[in-house]
């Protein structure tokens, strides 16, 4: 074949492509959407997916289902989707854990920066220091003294390495100078689970799970993470207020595809986000649970791939700097 005649042909070729990139842009989608929460179900991330994907599912006119792909602190459910197919019908739902992982882990089967096509963001959860209904402090005031006089007794749950959980234990018990046993769990769940029977002592978890057993009493709260108070827990004071200067932990999440998405497929997901954000009975569910949607402009591509970049930053010297690995 000539070089003018392989020219032609790559060319065709080249638009073929192109037309079957832009026919497939315009009807998607056609059959169900899978978002992957890289953790156990019942846990928040799983909760706020959930919300996401019906009012996402009414815009997209199509069942949007959540697959909970759990294990390694949330790397093998990322690690699918920066595998799966870039055609817009598998995204991942993902945490601050993105901005972890890279330090938390000496070897990833994926780059959170290069992998991944981001959507937006999604919501800013804040978090509840929790404990066990029969917890002996009745106070924060109590509980620090407390902790440091039992610190070889006192057992701290978390998700697992990496987990929103597992950051805002590290951080707590960093600020207070005290370290007691950490328990990991596979997800979320499993470690309430626990927490509601009395197998451990203390948590840190989302308000999207804390929330509703805050309120029947089911555990015992010590303040949120947050400079300011949760309207949902308007009662419950904030960490920073009872003394603990500075301490603030927020869970942020975001939406991604696999990179090589197609940008108008991108365009339809962005739009169909933000339009999703506004549904009121989204934001009145996570109202309920002591959090909210991000603004619109907060939801598109680059704000999310700004915001990780700004994450990574401030994760890595940290974690570094607290020699805690997986591997």
């Amino acid at each position: 074949m000539s070089g003018q005649a392989f020219r032609v042909v790559a060319g065709a070729v080249a638009c073929a492509a192109a037309l079957a990139t832009s026919a497939q842009a315009q009807t998607f989608p056609t059959r169900t959407v899978t978002v992957v929460v890289p953790f156990a179900a019942g846990g928040p991330t799983d909760t706020l997916a959930r919300s996401l994907a019906q009012a996402m599912g009414t815009q997209l006119k199509q069942t949007v289902v959540i697959e909970n792909v759990g294990g390694a602190g949330g790397t093998i459910g990322v690690a699918r989707i920066a595998k799966a197919s870039h055609d817009g019908y598998n995204l991942l739902l993902h945490h601050i854990g993105m901005s972890t992982a890279p330090f938390l882990y000496r070897t990833l089967p994926f780059k959170v920066t290069e992998d991944f096509a981001p959507i937006g963001l999604v919501a800013d959860v804040p978090m509840t220091l929790i404990a066990r209904s029969n917890f002996p402090p009745a106070s924060f005031k109590e509980l620090l003294p407390y902790l440091k006089a039992n610190k070889d007794k006192v057992t701290y749950a978390n998700a697992g390495l990496g987990a929103a959980s597992h950051l805002c234990g590290m951080l707590f018990m960093s600020a207070i100078q005290a370290e007691f046993i950490t328990v990991p769990y596979k997800g979320t769940g499993p470690a309430m689970n626990d927490l509601l029977g009395g197998q451990v002592d203390l948590m840190c978890d989302q308000t999207t799970n804390t929330t509703n057993q805050i309120k029947s009493g089911k555990v015992k709260v010590y303040g949120v993470t947050t400079k300011a108070r949760v309207p949902a827990l308007k009662d419950v004071p904030t960490l920073d207020e009872q003394g603990l200067k500075s301490f603030e932990v927020e869970v942020w999440h975001g939406l991604y595809a696999p990179k090589g998405t197609p940008q108008p497929v991108i365009d339809t997901l962005v739009r169909v986000l933000q339009i999703a954000l506004t549904d009121p009975k989204l934001k009145t569910l996570l109202a309920d649970l002591g959090t909210e949607p991000v603004a619109q402009n907060r939801a598109t591509p680059a704000a999310l791939a700004s915001h990780l970049k700004a994450e990574l930053e401030k994760w890595g010297p940290l974690i570094k700097a607290a020699g805690v690995y997986a591997d």
